[in-house]
């Protein structure tokens, strides 16, 4: 009988692929969220070639090494944190233990900031970016509003480290301090503040995916009883660092939609509060805008 491929039978599957293969299922045993992707971008890294690359890769060049990290990654080892990459809208950043590994969710809120500076009527914005971890919300602002002038501000030593490293040869300026104290030269001048704080209730500690409750650092996920004790802290120091007029745009948790405009309400000195949903169209981020005096 002849086959489809011209009378050929098909060629033998690469000993990549069947790897890749076994890969998956044992990371979906584990509860990996994303086994197919992480099996392929573990494969990748060890081979040194792209995703899409890995059927190329011969087989007498395939490298023992690639179960090692699967095993690293069934034990739920962030992906992030074994390949020391992470990728963040156009951005491809270095992470590691000691800074919180950015999420694509905050994609959709930086997308958001990004479109409200540039419809300003400002030739050179003034960001200011609170609680900054990897660099990759203040880095994302000035690498997509070319004119910006962008300050990070991260209060956690082992965090600075990769701050620093992501943000060597860019335009954002890194600050060591405190989200609820940072920056007072710059007080009644910004055009936009925005934060991805911590905003995970200590009471869910449990509940908590492995990969951020084992190895993101502590201080850049929980924040009180109800999660949100940084974000009533974050709306004092962007209501003094914004001009008025100037915005804010603060992360939360979906479940919290709803709750976090409440802090930023008329009588703090606040108008247009909101929430907005994320690509899965859960609340995910609340902007508003500084009352004009």
């Amino acid at each position: 009988m002849q086959s489809l491929s011209g009378g050929r039978p098909p060629g033998p599957r690469s000993l990549l692929l069947a790897e890749v293969a076994q890969a998956t299922q044992r990371l979906a045993d584990a509860g990996v969220p994303s086994p197919r992707f992480d099996a392929e971008e573990l494969a990748a890294f060890v081979h040194g070639v792209k995703r899409g690359e890995l059927h190329n890769v011969k087989d007498v060049d395939f490298d023992a090494r690639y179960w090692e990290t699967v095993a690293r990654r069934e034990a739920r080892e962030p992906l992030q944190h074994i390949t020391g990459r992470a990728f963040f809208r156009y951005l491809e950043l270095q992470v590691g233990p000691g800074v919180f590994v950015p999420r694509p969710e905050t994609e959709s809120v930086v997308g958001w900031a990004i479109d409200a500076v540039r419809a300003m009527d400002v030739v050179e914005p003034l960001i200011v970016d609170l609680c900054t971890g990897s660099g990759a919300i203040a880095l994302a602002m000035a690498q997509e509003v070319p004119r910006s002038r962008v300050h990070a501000v991260e209060l956690s030593d082992d965090a600075l480290v990769w701050t620093r490293k992501n943000a060597e040869g860019s335009r954002v300026s890194v600050h060591q301090g405190d989200a609820l104290s940072a920056l007072p030269e710059l007080d009644g001048q910004v055009d936009l503040v925005i934060s991805n704080p911590p905003y995970i209730p200590l009471t869910e500690w449990e509940y908590v995916a492995p990969e951020a409750r084992d190895h993101d650092p502590e201080m850049a996920l929980f924040s009180g009883e109800d999660g949100l004790d940084t974000i009533r802290g974050i709306e004092r120091t962007a209501h003094r660092l914004l001009r008025p007029g100037g915005l804010v745009v603060i992360e939360h948790a979906d479940t919290q939609g709803g709750q976090v405009p409440w802090i930023f309400n008329e009588e703090a000195g606040w108008a247009d509060a909101a929430d907005h949903p994320d690509l899965n169209n859960r609340p995910r981020f609340a902007t508003a805008r500084k009352a004009m005096p």
